[in-house]
């Protein structure tokens, strides 16, 4: 396989292995191009993406441009000279003179089978929907939102007890090898881009913060898929008390039951807590205070006794 010479445009932990394996296959990254670093922690400081850290780490010059939409930037990015710039989960739009400047153009890696889940969240939705499936894509880019002509795919099948946070690992590590595949078939003027079907569009946006909160009166099974596909973040959850002694209390871990009761209410604290929802029930077996560890159903009760009969908010 011929070296090719990349620039790799990425952001959080899913895309490390990604340029791990790009490096690992022998291509020369010349380039990374990463969020700007954010502050977080306790003290705020600018902590640089988990790709950001890792170029570094490798030696790769690092690049954290606010946007791409300038002149000056885009004549940066073109001078680089590109076979190809490779995007996994960036989080900037890129203009038509990037997307443009490599001679074989961008390559994004996206977390879904499109045309189903384009946009910010696919591994989440894709579990809150309940969908059995999902993939990973390598995709030409364009202008429109994941709209390119898909190069290489691979499906995956999604697990009944799946979280985001294990669907995320794995897709992330499977799609690594698929783009090293891609940019192999690259390299030998091998592949073959395959357009978009025009049916079955649906978008994945962004996790609203209100979307996180359970309401008991959705039916057992569909709670069970927002709550795994919010785990770990940002966690599906209820609260104890009222105003601002309020306890936030996130879900981790439950399963659909064939049981009933008033949506909210309190069915078993034998070793599980079972609440009944619209439709069945859900009994949870692992949750998490805010800013504690997560805990199992019998420690949570020694420290909040739930009664059965209490109706959960």
């Amino acid at each position: 396989m011929d070296s090719l010479r990349l620039a790799f445009m990425g952001t959080p932990d899913f895309a490390v292995p990604v340029l791990a394996e790009i490096l690992a296959a022998g291509h020369e990254v010349v380039a990374v191009y990463s969020q700007p670093p954010r502050k977080a922690g306790r003290g705020l400081a600018e902590q640089p993406s988990p790709v950001h850290r890792f170029a570094e780490e490798h030696g790769i010059p690092v690049f954290t441009p606010v946007s791409l939409k300038g002149e000056e930037e885009q004549q940066a990015f073109a001078s680089l000279d590109l076979d190809a710039a490779v995007v996994v989960a960036y989080g900037l739009l890129l203009p038509k003179p990037v997307l443009e400047a490599p001679e074989f153009g961008c390559l994004n890696l996206h977390a879904s089978l499109l045309p189903r889940w384009r946009g910010a969240a696919p591994i989440q939705r894709a579990i809150m929907a309940g969908d059995k499936e999902t993939g990973v894509m390598v995709m030409q880019m364009e202008e429109g939102l994941d709209t390119g002509p898909v190069l290489l795919a691979e499906r995956v099948e999604i697990g009944p007890e799946e979280t985001a946070g294990s669907l995320h690992d794995r897709l992330s590590h499977i799609g690594a090898s698929l783009m090293v595949r891609a940019l192999a078939a690259l390299s030998r003027g091998g592949l073959a881009p395959t357009p978009q079907p025009e049916t079955g569009v649906t978008y994945a946006k962004k996790i609203e913060k209100a979307e996180a909160r359970i309401d008991w009166s959705r039916p057992a099974k569909e709670l069970d898929c927002i709550i795994r596909g919010l785990t770990p973040f940002p966690g599906a959850f209820f609260e104890l008390g009222e105003g601002r002694n309020a306890t936030r209390i996130k879900v981790l871990r439950a399963k659909p039951l064939a049981k009933s009761g008033k949506p909210g209410e309190v069915l078993s604290t034998l070793g599980r807590i079972v609440v009944a929802c619209g439709q069945g029930a859900l009994e949870i077996s692992e949750l998490q205070r805010a800013g504690k560890s997560p805990m199992f159903a019998r420690d949570f009760l020694r420290g909040f006794p739930l009664e059965p009969g209490e109706i959960l908010a």
